[in-house]
């Protein structure tokens, strides 16, 4: 029971809100996620401090109410392999129509993204 003597809401995610991946090179993310996948830009955010550019862009995904927040940073991590053995985020997969696959990879091809991984599902 809550203090007002109704019942207390029952906790519960609704969802996810944002993705943040942080990237070295923010103009060329911003350009293979608006460019190449079509998402939207949603914001622009400035450095806090007055430093020159943006600290952060946050691109839509689906309805809208998510988003992915591409992040400046200033160091790459090194590559890893598909199936890093460590721990962490392994991938992210966007939702596209089924029927679409062919369409999806001939236009990465074409961008010159490599595909670099493929299941029945993906």
């Amino acid at each position: 029971m809550s203090v007002s003597g109704r019942p207390a809401e029952a906790l519960a995610v609704r969802g996810h809100h944002h993705l943040a991946i942080q990237v070295k090179d923010l103009a060329s993310a911003e350009a293979f996620y608006i460019d190449v996948l079509g998402l939207k830009l949603v914001r622009r955010w400035p450095y806090e401090d007055g430093k020159p550019g943006e600290r952060s862009l946050w691109l839509s995904v689906g309805s809208g109410e998510e988003f992915i927040a591409l992040e400046a940073c200033d160091v790459d991590r090194l590559p890893t392999p598909f199936r890093d053995p460590h721990g962490g985020l392994h991938l992210l997969a966007l939702r596209i129509p089924a029927k679409d696959r062919t369409r999806w990879e001939r236009h990465l091809q074409q961008k010159n993204v490599e595909v670099v991984h493929r299941t029945r599902w993906t």
